[in-house]
């Protein structure tokens, strides 16, 4: 069987969560391949709702094996606190299966990660000072623990060590911070082994198994395509790939086993973090898009900045993951505005520009251009149908799907697992 890519198509907290339970039934494996604890999905299920951090989605469905693979960047007392939550609650987490391949986020990575932003000041970041840039840095510098590395205590000595050597230099004599002891990180690192060892296996090989087997594998990204290390708002973006090409080298399946790839999209926009923002609000309307939607972020717990929706950042997603299918996510949240503004191109220095820039610069100084869809008062929450949706709703729907580039597939019509119109089944 072909594998699906889920993604954020915008900068993150689309309700990336939601799409894969709904999917989680009818799928064997749903796999998270990148980002770490910087990011987080809902899951409402009934009365009951899930914050996951690090766990991909599909841990809530009994008959999933729900992967974390090589992409990922893990803090291990994070992960195994939300195993021990999860497990509390009644939820079976003894499917899950780690790779040996990804990489560790440790305590000097948080520490430098959050000396570092306070350092930038009013030029930061935004990160949320977990250590997943450094962690990622570390990667990249071919200095990295990895977890196959907690069970060779030797290995995991001579890393701790080689890393520490360098960075409680720039810790003591840049930031004047105390040193970091390779003893404490040790000891630390060593007590998550045997913990984490029946989880812990080889996931390319547990995937291509499957996929040879007919078994369903859906993979599921964090953040968002303009949260992208290459493809996003550089520098105000994550440290990785949350695109559809990282699905493929955050995994291990190669991208001709993967056919189909949903962007998840809200009715509107968000983004929580530095960086430009062509439609934000910063009137009543943001602030009523805000608390309706409930727009605080599920892992940092920061207020998310809102605007209207923003059609060539949609087509923009559409063309560096090659989307087929959209998820179009709150568009109950919408109910009860007069009018709603939709933005289909930008004007930067007085011309209109119809796609997103590729200068940094130029997207900084871009305005919106908005066209005005009527609004909408009735509840929509009930409706499973489009031909349940008032008819100004499915106006706004279709008028979306048409500046977007690819179908509406599913709309969210509430938080809830069964709020959901489904329009073309997306398996």
């Amino acid at each position: 069987m072909p594998a699906l890519v889920l993604l954020g198509a915008q900068w993150g907290d689309e309700g990336k969560g939601k799409a894969t339970d709904i999917l989680g039934d009818r799928v064997d494996y749903v796999v998270r391949y990148q980002g770490g604890n910087n990011a987080g999905h809902t899951v409402v299920i009934g009365d009951q709702k899930y914050a996951l951090h690090l766990l991909p989605s599909g841990i809530l469905s009994p008959n999933v094996v729900p992967v974390i693979g090589n992409g990922v960047v893990i803090d291990p007392s994070v992960l195994l606190e939300e195993i021990r939550g999860l497990n509390e609650r009644g939820i079976d987490t003894s499917k899950l299966k780690i790779s040996t391949n990804a990489h560790l986020i440790t305590p000097y990575h948080r520490t430098i990660d959050k000396v570092t932003e306070r350092f930038l000041g009013n030029s930061k970041i935004g990160t949320t000072g977990r250590g997943i840039g450094p962690a990622y840095a570390d990667k990249i510098n071919r200095i990295g623990i990895r977890v196959q590395d907690l069970f060779d205590p030797s290995i995991l000595r001579q890393k701790i060590e080689g890393a520490l050597r360098d960075k409680n230099q720039v810790l003591i004599k840049v930031f004047n911070r105390k040193g970091i002891e390779v003893e404490d990180v040790l000891n630390e690192y060593l007590g998550y082994a045997e913990i984490l060892r029946p989880y812990v296996c080889d996931t390319v090989l547990l995937l291509d198994q499957a996929l040879k087997a007919g078994k369903n594998v859906l993979l599921e990204g964090s953040q968002g395509t303009l949260l992208d290390v290459d493809h996003g708002t550089y520098p105000f973006v994550t440290s990785s790939n949350p695109t559809a090409g990282g699905a493929s080298t955050g995994s291990g399946i190669g991208p001709t086993k993967i056919t189909r790839a949903i962007g998840i999209v809200k009715a509107y926009t968000t983004r929580v973090g530095s960086g430009p923002f062509p439609t934000e609000l910063f009137d009543e309307d943001g602030e009523k898009l805000r608390s309706i939607g409930g727009e605080v972020g599920v892992t940092t717990g920061r207020a998310r900045r809102c605007g209207w929706y923003d059609a060539p950042i949609a087509r923009y997603a559409v063309r560096v993951n090659g989307l087929t299918d959209f998820f179009l996510t709150k568009l109950d949240v919408l109910t009860g505005w007069e009018q709603i503004p939709v933005c289909v191109a930008y004007e930067i220095d007085g011309k209109r520009v119809e796609e997103l820039p590729s200068s940094q610069s130029d997207f900084h100084h871009a305005k919106p251009i908005y066209e005005y869809l009527p609004g909408w008062t009735e509840d929509i929450s009930g409706a499973r149908k489009i031909e349940d949706l008032p008819a100004n709703a499915r106006a706004y729907v279709k008028f979306l799907e048409e500046i977007s580039g690819a179908p509406m597939s599913a709309i969210g019509v509430g938080p809830g697992r069964d709020e959901t119109i489904v329009v073309t089944d997306l398996i």
